[in-house]
This record gives C-alpha cells, structure tokens and sequence, in this order.
C-alpha cells in the first residue's frame, strides 16, 4: 500500500560513513522503501561517501547486499532495486584531509535542487566534514546538514559541536536526528492527547499520579564497548531518547504543527525540570552495571569481561525520579529507566491516573486497579487503555481490569514503515518538527551534566545487578518507597 505524502523534487543525499553499520541497516534500506512506495522521484542521486575506495559498481554491490538482508523479500521486486541502485554513486573522500573533496564536488556540480548531507560517522568528524563542505563551497541556500547523537558529551562540549556545525551551516539547515521521534507510537502520543477531547483535560496532576519511560534491551555493549564506555546509559540514552519523550508526554499544546511551536513547548519542559545536584542525586537517581547472568536463554558475560577490562565505573542502567515544576505537572513524579542486559526488550510510555476516590462496590467484587494508558515504542507498537469492567456473566458485581487494545500491525493491514522512513524524507521537505533545536540539546545538557558531577564526586560505583532481570535491587526500592511499583507487564 503506497502512503499519502506530500511530493519532492529530485534531489541529492551525499551520506558520509555510506559503507557504514548505519548506513548497510538503516539508511540505504530506508531509502529504497521510501522509493518502493514511490516518494523518491526519478532523478534524485544518493551518493556514497567514505574512506574506502570502491568502484561505483562495488558501492551497488553493498547496497544491495543491505536491501537484501534488511528489507523483507515482499517489499522488494528486482525491477525496483535494479532501479534504485542505478540512483547510486560513489565517492572516496578523506573526511580529515583533501583527498577526494574535489571529485565529490564536480559529482554535485552547481545544481540549485536539494541536497541534505547525512552525517552517519561519530561525531569527532563532524567539525572536519562541515569545514571541508564550507572550504569547497558544497552549502547552497537549499542545503540540509542531518547529524546523529551523540552530540557532545556535556554541555560544553555539545556547544562546540554545534558551534562547528553552525559555523557552516544555518540553524534551519541542521536537523539533529533522533530516530525516536520518528516511531510512529510517539507521533500517536501527538494524536492521542491533541485530536481527542477525552485525554487532554485529564493530562495533569490533578488526574495523573505519576508517569513511567522505560527503554530496556536485553544486549550487552557488545563492540560498541569502547565508546560505551566513555559514555553510559545517561548519555547514551537518557540526555537525548527519554527526554525528548517525557517532553512530548509533559508539553503544553504548542500553537500548532510548526516545527518551531512544538519545540518551544517541548523546551519549555527540559528548563522546567526540578535540578538534580549532589545533594539530592542518591535520593533521586540509581546506576547500576551488569554482571554475568542469562539473556535471551543464553549464558552472557559481565560488563567487565565483555569490555575486557579490569574495572569500569560506567553505568548500564540509569533509574531516575524526575520531577517538572509547573502547574500541570507540580508534584506527579516521572519515573525513568533504562539499560542493558534487562529482562525483556521494551521501550514504552505509562501514564498512571490517579485511584477513584471512594469505592462504591461490596467487598469480595475485585480489587479496584488505576487506569493507565501504555504506549509501547517497540518491540510491537501498540496502545493500550487499560480500565476496569464488570466480568460478563450472573453471580453478582465482580470487577475485571482489562485493556483496550490497539496493536499497529493489527489494525493496520500495510507494512508499518521504519521511522528512519520518515525522518530521512522530512529533511527533503525541510521539515524540522521531528528533530531536535539547538536550544533543546543544550537545555538537556544543562540538566544532566549535575548528575553526572554528583556521580563522579561521591566516590561510589554503580549498583550490580545480574543480566537478565529489571535492574539493581536500588531502582525498586526508588519507586516503592513512594507507594508505587515498577510496570513491567507483557502488552
């Protein structure tokens, strides 16, 4: 089935790290979807750029190599991917030299049509391929820059990431890429809570008790150990995904659609967030890493033993109690979590409503549960409104609680795009709603940075906790000392 988008011009996307991880999973599959479904016209050119030197032909050879492994064989037709590998070009470029900068050139020649430059290698290139763009004169007034997080490993380092960046391009030509937002559950969390009447005079603290985010994988750091390690889980996962969603979960209704309105009220919400310094950091905040246990049915290593190192004081695990001081949201806590080696792989969003004031049914009818509203992020999107009812059938008043189900893939009968999908086309159309301001990263930042120094000054290492369950013994107890319990049901 062929999505209803709104149409493009031809146009080019240069990606550097084109033979890259990134790049073989995710981008070149993207694409060829985007163009299966006939959103990429005839004429536009995806240029591969890297080190390696490979003739075009060889660079089609790995394309179709990643379309072969990442798109299933009923999205694709031979005719189509003949097609769109003919879109395909190659460069060798020296991201930290000359070489190959000239010829990348004369490729794109002096054409007014789009051109986005997609950023997928870490980001200590980024300052060296944005001066190399600007010396050989490559940014016209329809450029686009997408660059991926980690953008900066502080506050101040995050300012000299987008210091380079803008000191070639313009802040409406820079779209900072978070795939998350991109999924189709947090654009449903848009549609629930601003195209419903029923939601919205609910959504505060008057009606809901607290909130839960919780990203969990059941992997290890695997090869990603050396950058993981000068990262962590608050870095690597809790500064960009689940602050960007506890912001569209808290915001106010922005004055419409408008990339700029959305934001302003989602940075609103990261400048609202109650500081955590050191002396509130071990009330508020859990770390923990994990040691050898069992994930997937599977024996796994520790940690330390898969970053082969003696010791560690990075974090796997991060649980914190977040709070929002504003009048929507004064006094309902958020509680966030996320890590590795976990006991299930999920990424979802609960929404706790307060108990009913007083009961008015006998005892012996059922215990009376919460309403909640569960927006699962992945593995299978869904939504979930779960509420109390009456059990069918005589013998008196016996309460049930139940969800209204909503599963994409069932209610839906095409396939559910990736939400690189997505994003990769709204940098065409210039569309920025999606992808994170400068002004955003840098308030994020500004709220993390006091966690980590709280950290690093209180002499501690993080809680073990053993693969393959919820986490360090701490995080439980973070939430149940208020009353509450972690939601770990299977939606």
């Amino acid at each position: 089935m062929t999505s209803r988008v709104i149409p493009v011009d031809p146009f080019d996307y240069v990606v550097f790290g084109g033979t890259g991880d990134l790049a073989r999973r995710k981008l070149l599959p993207s694409l060829y979807h985007r163009f299966h479904d006939g959103q990429i016209p005839d004429g536009s050119r995806i240029i591969g750029a890297s080190r390696r030197d490979l003739s075009e032909s060889k660079y089609r050879d790995f394309a179709r190599e990643s379309i072969e492994k990442f798109v299933a064989k009923e999205d694709r037709t031979a005719a189509k991917t003949k097609k769109f590998l003919s879109m395909l070009s190659y460069v060798a470029v020296d991201a930290t030299g000359a070489s190959g900068w000239k010829e990348l050139a004369r490729h794109l020649g002096d054409s007014e049509r789009i051109r986005a430059f997609y950023l997928a290698v870490g980001p200590d290139l980024f300052d060296d391929i944005c001066q190399q763009i600007g010396k050989h004169k490559l940014v016209t007034p329809n450029s686009r820059l997408v660059i991926e997080k980690p953008i900066g490993k502080s506050l101040e380092s995050a300012r000299a990431v987008n210091n380079a960046v803008g000191a070639v391009f313009s802040e409406d030509q820079i779209f900072r890429i978070d795939h998350y937002l991109g999924k189709e559950s947090v654009q449903n969390l848009m549609a629930l809570r601003f195209a419903n009447a029923l939601y919205e005079p609910l959504w505060n603290s008057a009606h809901i008790d607290h909130v839960q985010i919780t990203v969990a994988e059941t992997l290890g750091v695997g090869t990603r150990g050396n950058y993981y390690d000068t990262a962590g889980a608050l870095r690597d996962m809790v500064q960009n995904h689940i602050l960007q969603l506890l912001c569209l979960v808290a915001m106010e209704p922005p004055e419409s659609m408008d990339a700029n309105s959305v934001r302003d009220e989602k940075l609103k919400v990261l400048k609202a967030l109650t500081p955590i310094d050191a002396e509130h950091a071990a009330k508020v905040t859990v770390r923990g890493q994990y040691k050898a246990g069992a994930a997937n049915g599977d024996a796994v290593k520790s940690y330390i033993d898969e970053l082969d190192a003696d010791e560690s004081r990075t974090e796997t695990f991060v649980a914190i109690k977040a709070e929002i001081a504003n009048w929507r949201w004064a006094g309902v806590p958020f509680y966030l979590r996320t890590g590795k080696r976990l006991a299930d792989r999920v990424s979802e969003i609960v929404i706790v409503f307060r108990p009913i004031p007083h009961s008015i049914f006998p005892s012996g009818s059922g215990q009376i549960h919460t309403n909640r509203l569960v927006i699962r992020l992945q593995p299978d999107e869904a939504v979930k409104q779960w509420i109390m009812i009456k059990d069918p059938g005589p013998g008196g008043m016996r309460l049930k609680h139940i969800p209204l189900d909503m599963a994409w893939a069932e209610t839906f009968d095409h396939r559910h795009p990736d939400a690189y999908e997505r994003l990769l086309l709204d940098v065409i159309r210039g569309n920025q709603t999606l992808f994170m301001r400068r002004d955003e990263v840098e308030a994020a930042w500004a709220w993390i940075d006091p966690i980590i120094e709280a950290w690093s000054h209180s002499g501690t290492t993080p809680n073990a906790y053993t693969s393959g369950t919820w986490g360090p013994s701490a995080s439980i107890a973070l939430v149940e000392r208020d009353g509450r319990t972690w939601y770990e049901e299977t939606v």
